[in-house]
């Protein structure tokens, strides 16, 4: 069999594998509807508020600091999880989608 002129196929990156442990504090999460982001020479702060109608900024309830290194990987996995949730979205208000009732008929 030939090489591709470009060289031998690269191989594929091994799958990664995380074993991630939460502590039982964090496991309900917590709410946020607000967040500001900055960002320096060496990392990205997300800070996060849970703020009520006409009270920004509401009250802190989480900072996190990330590499920039890991935000490319970050907005992939949001975009990713965004396209999802548009397209079961998008299926469950379908009309002919199971349970689904038409609102703008009771107007």
């Amino acid at each position: 069999m030939e090489e591709d002129e470009l060289g031998p196929p690269e191989e594929e990156p091994e799958e990664r594998r995380l074993n991630i442990q939460m502590p039982a504090e964090l496991v309900g999460g917590t709410y946020a509807n607000f967040a500001n982001v900055s960002f320096s020479q060496y990392e990205f702060a997300r800070i996060e508020h849970e703020v009520e109608e006409g009270d920004v900024p509401g009250a802190v309830v989480a900072r996190v600091n990330a590499s920039a290194r890991f935000i490319p990987e970050l907005i992939a996995a949001l975009q990713d999880s965004w396209s999802k949730y548009v397209t079961r979205e998008g299926i469950r208000n379908l009309p002919e989608a199971p349970d689904h009732s038409d609102d703008s008929a009771e107007d």
